[in-house]
């Protein structure tokens, strides 16, 4: 007869160490976070920024971050929800939209700084691989590091897009080519037609005309927003061109405007300073009165 070694003992129990709570829930990897915040010691008390890139189902988020022992602070962020300001109001969060992202938060973090001048980026993409090089006059450019989170890193990721958008807006993020959509792992090269075309969104474009040519209905179906605001396949790469110069001709930050809430409704009360015993002994009978009022007995 075979016995089974309990291993889970009570001396397992007593020894055993809770695991962090955003590990427990399966938001950070404190494998890769450790590895991204740590700095050299020899760089004393200068932060170490991390390009976060965040992808929900209908915003691009993008975020330069750097750490403390407080926690992490925010240099700079950008949003695909901003972009409908530049001309793209449809597709907020597929790849050429998230360059886009990527590339209003390098232009504008630079604008802070005072780089803008000295590290334009790419003039124009044309999906060549391409890294910011240090000027020979003039400080060094803005390094960030890839922050992906638990995202899978699969070739053609959008994070990537936002990335290269980061790269070509003048930050300098050290990467290499092979997770660019058009790389070729047997050849070792990268197709930069294919990575401009998923730049300025042709991708989507070449999808329309096809799904227009085969199925008129689904077509009118999937892309009805598109149809609504007469947009249509042969637009895209116009609408893109023009977002990336106007995101470079002004890529400062506007908040959004807050409606005041209208006469006469009732605006919800936040922190409301809490009623002492005798207001709340007041209300009470208060509210007793009314009772016995609406049933016609008396007080």
């Amino acid at each position: 007869m075979a016995f089974v070694k309990v291993v889970k003992t009570k001396a397992y129990f007593k020894r055993y160490q809770v695991k962090y709570r955003r590990r427990r829930e399966g938001k950070t990897d404190y494998y890769a976070r450790k590895r991204l915040i740590t700095q050299a010691k020899n760089k004393y008390n200068s932060p170490k920024y991390r390009l976060v890139v965040r992808i929900t189902n209908s915003t691009v988020i993008c975020q330069i971050i750097y750490s403390k022992i407080q926690g992490d602070f925010v240099l700079c962020s950008a949003y695909s929800r901003e972009l409908p300001r530049y001309g793209v109001e449809l597709g907020l969060t597929n790849w050429a939209a998230a360059y886009c992202t990527g590339l209003l938060l390098a232009r504008r973090v630079l604008a802070k700084l005072g780089l803008d001048s000295q590290y334009q980026g790419v003039s124009e993409a044309t999906g060549e691989y391409v890294l910011t090089e240090e000027n020979e006059e003039g400080p060094r450019p803005f390094k960030v590091f890839l922050d992906v989170g638990l995202r899978r890193t699969t070739t053609g990721c959008r994070v990537f897009a936002a990335m290269k958008g980061a790269s070509d807006g003048g930050l300098y993020v050290p990467h290499s080519e092979n997770r660019f959509p058009g790389y070729d792992s047997e050849e070792k090269s990268l197709d930069t037609e294919v990575l401009r075309d998923y730049i300025f969104g042709q991708h989507v474009a070449n999808y329309m005309s096809t799904l227009q040519e085969e199925d008129e209905d689904k077509y009118k179906r999937i892309f009805s927003r598109y149809v609504a605001k007469g947009i249509k396949s042969d637009d895209l790469e116009d609408i893109y061109t023009q977002a990336h110069a106007k995101i470079r001709a002004d890529p400062s930050f506007v908040p959004t405007k807050k409606n005041a809430p209208k006469a006469g409704s009732k605006a919800r009360v936040v922190n409301q300073k809490p009623l002492t015993r005798e207001q709340r002994l007041a209300r009470l009978q208060e509210k007793k009165r009314e009772l016995m009022k609406l049933h016609g007995l008396e007080a």
